[in-house]
């Protein structure tokens, strides 16, 4: 049973940036505990996307080519305040907080965040653009990731798209991809979950506004 997400348009940015109002399913990682922060992020009042019109629109396509597959995208982040990130940059910086660790970056020193292009002052999400995803399958009455090999922000090369040679996961994240670049998006090669719109329409603005 597909779950419908009624969202409503932040009237704040509705010019710039609309709800994701479809039957994608949202796990907003940011909004909960579940992310390397260990803690709600700034900014971030709801379980709810918001992305271009532009954006928007792709992802309801990509969403179709996904459900001819027996699929469904799920998505774990859209548009991201920049306050967010300016919340990750001080959370980088803290290198004595060390209690997502284990789960997000077990084979990574925190201090090397910044310079391996893990953690970054300025975000393509802020653009609203950009969405970091995955795909599901409905089975036994819930929803289950497919295996990609690595979680979601999951800081080590194995998260890059194509470090994967061969196997179910790899085959699952060129599925994604595949879905993705037929929609008109373009894939982050360091991290498979996250793509961006080919034709952003704000490709030098980086929003603030909260998502609620």
């Amino acid at each position: 049973m597909w779950k419908y997400l009624a969202l409503f348009c932040l009237s704040a940015f509705s010019k710039e940036l609309i709800s994701l109002n479809s039957d994608i399913l949202i796990d907003a990682r940011y909004y909960g505990t579940n992310n390397f922060v260990g803690t709600r992020v700034d900014g971030y009042d709801a379980n709810k996307c918001f992305l271009s019109k532009e954006a928007a629109n792709a992802l309801k396509v990509a969403q179709k080519l996904a459900v001819k597959k027996k699929l469904s995208l799920k998505v774990f982040d859209c548009y991201r305040p920049q306050m967010a990130v300016d919340h990750f940059v001080r959370w980088a910086r803290d290198l004595k907080d060390l209690k997502t660790k284990k789960d997000f970056y077990p084979n990574e020193d925190k201090a090397t965040l910044f310079t391996k292009g893990y953690i970054a002052e300025k975000s393509g999400h802020s653009r609203g653009s950009t969405v970091d995803l995955t795909l599901v399958r409905y089975k036994h009455g819930v929803w289950k990731e497919l295996d990609m090999g690595t979680p979601f922000d999951f800081f080590d090369p194995k998260s890059a798209t194509k470090s994967l040679k061969s196997g179910k996961a790899h085959n699952n994240r060129l599925i994604l991809k595949s879905i993705m670049e037929v929609a008109g998006f373009k894939n982050y090669s360091k991290e498979w979950w996250h793509y961006t719109l080919i034709d952003e329409p704000y490709p030098t603005t980086y929003f603030n506004y909260k998502v609620d």
